[in-house]
């Protein structure tokens, strides 16, 4: 008997229409799935594939408006789908826990992570007041939590990104349960974070013969820890097996698209300095190659200090690079390490407590007045999330119009034209002018964000984990349209990410930073086919689906 059995599940969503009425939207079709006792199966897909909807109703969290509307549920051989909300609780934490996307919104900010753990204990009566203190330490350093008894009177705030997800983790196996869901486990991490998170499933997978429902739109991730999987598009499933034998033979169409588009799981590919990237993937010589004998970004023993808890603190310390024009640099690392505030500093969003940036051979300190306005112009930014970047009261045509109303540049009718030729070149329809940034997706909005960086013409754009939020068949559009835009515009990119499988197909160049400093620089191909310094290994050996390049083979080919 199947741990756990899905029959024929149908999900949807309700929703009030703008002229009254309710009207019902199908989000899961019929879908069929099982989960043997200690066993990984993956479901993967992209945004709206219905692979969360499909792990919330299984532990009966839809959202209020979701609505399950047929098939079985099936949990050792006892149906649950038609369970009340009370009559579930028993079911949560006990014989299946869940560990969300999301640790700084899943966990109480106003609780210690010790209280948190705890409440489920005391909720199926786990023993004492006594016997719950000991338990929660105890579970705290099972998932690897230093001084445990410190961090559980700590706050979420108190703790970092890897340690709240391992505080999840932890709620999640309290009780032991019988199955895990892991809902996007990983995807805000960094790759060593995600590594030892993963790792830790597997562990305590190993320990207990905990089985483990993963969802997640990585198929590297699915590739490295998965057993058996489910491939979904729009609700349905397109393919599923042995894990190996999918991504190693895929039948559908569909799982061979993710697998092309998938980072990770590409065949390696490196630019050379001076060329950019063609939508096809390969590279091809520019007018840029011509310029880039000459550096468009040069940044010398640049160094950042702050103040924390009266002593100085060195967030960037003596880092040192050079940006070719035309071409790409790519600034990788953990969280921590110093790349963003590097960035803000080009950009002059936070100024340096000494060194120098150079844009175009101009010196960027103190530079004030118009000269600042020159250099704003010149370099633009495209953050990671595009939704928390766009205004959501301003239209589309409003958002991109905004640099060039900023800077004096047209009348309104030049402006508006404008604005519909940068959308052309995101390659967007005019259709979206008069939408709102909820009213898009989210490759679209990214879209829009980078016709608005393009808005006033910059000589340099600084992609700060730009792609990183994106499923990747979206991503894969992303960076083939910013290939696109180098080698037509001839414009230079400063690359921040810790993605090192994006890294390793989109730029010419790398400066691998730890703890703020550069540990290691060079071409992308010299950094990934003979890392010098430890860090950098570790780094490369943490990218999840590698493995299978690193002993010579490719997945899907």
């Amino acid at each position: 008997m199947s741990l756990l059995e899905v029959r024929d599940l149908t999900v949807s969503y309700t929703r009030r229409g703008r002229w009254g009425g309710v009207h019902a939207r199908p989000a899961v079709h019929g879908v069929s799935f099982a989960v043997e006792p200690g066993e990984v199966v993956a479901v993967v897909g992209e945004s709206g594939s219905g692979k969360t909807t499909t792990a919330q109703a299984v532990i009966g969290l839809l959202p209020p408006n979701g609505r399950l509307d047929g098939g079985q549920i099936l949990l050792g051989g006892t149906d649950i789908a038609g369970w009340s909300q009370r009559r579930l609780q028993t079911v949560r934490g006990a014989q299946i826990g869940l560990v969300p996307q999301d640790p700084a919104n899943s966990l109480n900010p106003v609780k210690p992570v010790g209280v948190q753990i705890g409440e489920a204990l005391r909720l199926h009566r786990r023993g004492d007041r006594r016997t719950i203190a000991h338990r929660v330490v105890e579970l705290l350093e099972r998932v690897g939590l230093p001084d445990p008894e410190v961090r559980a009177r700590q706050y979420p705030h108190e703790l970092s990104g890897g340690m709240r997800q391992r505080v999840l983790i932890a709620i999640a196996v309290a009780l032991e349960p019988r199955l895990i869901i892991a809902d996007e486990p990983t995807s805000a991490l960094d790759v060593t974070v995600q590594r030892r998170i993963l790792d830790l499933i597997d562990d305590l997978r190993a320990e207990s013969g905990t089985a483990v429902l993963l969802v997640t739109h990585d198929l590297g991730v699915a590739m490295d820890r998965s057993d058996r999987l489910v491939v979904m598009k729009d609700g349905r499933i397109e393919e599923r097996g042995a894990t190996r034998a999918v991504l190693g033979a895929p039948q559908a169409a569909y799982t061979a698209r993710l697998l092309r588009d998938a980072p990770a799981l590409r065949a390696p590919e490196f630019l050379s300095v001076g060329t950019a990237r063609t939508t096809a993937g390969a590279t091809a010589g520019t007018a840029a190659e011509e310029a880039s004998r000459e550096p468009a970004v040069v940044v010398r023993d640049l160094v950042k200090e702050y103040r924390a808890g009266g002593r100085p603190f060195r967030a960037v310390d003596g880092v040192s690079f050079e940006v070719p024009r035309g071409t790409t640099h790519a600034l990788v690392g953990e969280s921590g390490s110093g790349k963003t505030t590097t960035a803000r500093m080009v950009m002059r969003l936070a100024e340096p407590t000494s060194g120098s940036v150079a844009i175009g051979g101009v010196e960027t300190a103190g530079v004030r007045g118009a000269r600042l306005r020159a250099l704003r112009r010149d370099v633009q930014l495209v953050y990671q999330n595009p939704y928390g970047s766009l205004d959501p009261r301003q239209s589309v045509a409003d958002i991109v119009e905004e640099p060039l109303r900023n800077f004096g540049l047209g009348d309104r009718a030049g402006r508006r034209e404008r604005v519909r030729d940068l959308l052309d070149r995101v390659a967007l329809p005019a259709a979206v002018l008069g939408r709102r940034p909820r009213e898009l997706s989210g490759g679209q909005r990214q879209r829009v964000a980078i016709a608005r960086a393009l808005a006033p013409g910059p000589k340099v754009v600084v992609l700060d984990e730009a792609v990183s939020a994106l499923d990747v068949s979206v991503q894969a559009q992303i960076l083939d349209l910013l290939g696109e835009l180098q080698r037509d515009l001839g414009l230079t990119y400063l690359f921040i990410s810790h993605d090192l499988a994006v890294v390793r197909q989109v730029s010419h160049t790398v400066s691998v930073m730890s703890k703020g400093r550069i540990v290691e620089t060079g071409t992308t191909r010299r950094l990934f086919e003979n890392p010098g310094h430890a860090y950098t290994r570790a780094l490369l050996a943490a990218v999840p689906g590698t493995a299978h390049q690193l002993a010579g083979q490719e997945v899907g080919r």
